[in-house]
């Protein structure tokens, strides 16, 4: 049975508003801010993620620390990308007050998630990286799909995000919300719902429901210069979903082209899958 390797506390909705004005930070909705007030959730989606006290976790958009306190709970190492100045400055000494012998397995970087590399962030490469977040609802989807890119040692990941967002990005094809990043997570592996959140969780609450996605990446990668040519595709397939992929892709894909990789023409974005959508490329070369 798994025991957590610290005894602090986790954080309340008294304890997030006490650090919040403490420190003078009101929730922004430029940073998509709606920080967890409720210690169950938080310890759901720890627990949905696996992480362990061997577990390397990527963090983003932290906020006052609910989240990393979870995290840090597991006896993990956490490091965590915070884009708002006063929020990042403030998350170690909130984990020093609630969690001190926690607080040599925090590290945090200052810096816009979408701008991270491997290079400038200084995590590393050669061990699994576990992504666990409750990210910004504008942004999840580009974040989710350059950390992929760019961390290939991230092995899976659970994030909260906007219930129409989690749709899209779990969703199989044929379904009225599976789209362009249905598929394009689908080439970096398997995702799945995971649960519904309520609104009275977060402070402040937000008007629209959240929800978890898992993933697990593929443990055989695709060719990463194979991807650019999907990725052209399935952005041309879903740019006028109405159409068929005949009159959508007429400039990119021949006939020939569409008869080599074993599809009908006829048929709509929509309806392929990433592995139909691999084939499409592979046929044009």
């Amino acid at each position: 049975m798994e025991t957590t390797q610290n005894t602090g506390t986790l954080l309340g909705a008294a304890d997030i508003r006490a650090i919040a004005a403490e420190a003078g930070i009101s929730p922004t909705k430029k940073f998509g801010q709606n920080f967890v007030i409720d210690p169950g959730t938080v310890r759901k989606i720890v627990r949905t993620a696996g992480v362990t006290a061997a577990s390397r976790v990527l963090e983003v958009g932290p906020g006052l620390g609910s989240l990393t306190l979870g995290l840090l709970e597991t006896g993990a190492h956490v490091t965590a990308i915070e884009i708002d100045t006063p929020v990042a400055e403030r998350l170690p000494q909130t984990v020093g007050q609630f969690m001190p012998d926690a607080a040599d397995r925090l590290r945090v970087i200052e810096m816009d998630a979408l701008k991270a590399t491997p290079e400038n962030t200084g995590i590393p490469t050669d061990e699994p990286l576990t992504l666990v977040a409750n990210l910004p609802y504008n942004v999840a989807t580009p974040i989710i799909l350059t950390l992929l890119e760019r961390f290939e040692n991230i092995t899976s990941f659970v994030v909260m995000v906007q219930k129409e967002v989690a749709d899209r990005l779990s969703a199989h094809p044929g379904n009225k919300v599976y789209g362009v990043p249905s598929v394009k997570l689908a080439w970096y592996g398997s995702a799945a719902p995971a649960g519904v959140i309520g609104r009275n969780v977060f402070w402040p609450a937000p008007h629209v429901d959240s929800a978890l996605v898992e993933f697990h990446r593929s443990e055989q990668p695709l060719d990463p210069q194979l991807r650019d040519e999907v990725f052209t595709l399935i952005d041309a397939a879903f740019s006028q979903r109405r159409k068929t992929l005949r009159a959508v892709l007429k400039k990119l894909v021949s006939e020939d082209a569409f008869t080599r990789a074993g599809i009908d023409s006829s048929r709509r974005g929509e309806t392929l899958s990433i592995d139909e959508f691999i084939a499409l490329a592979q046929a044009r070369a």
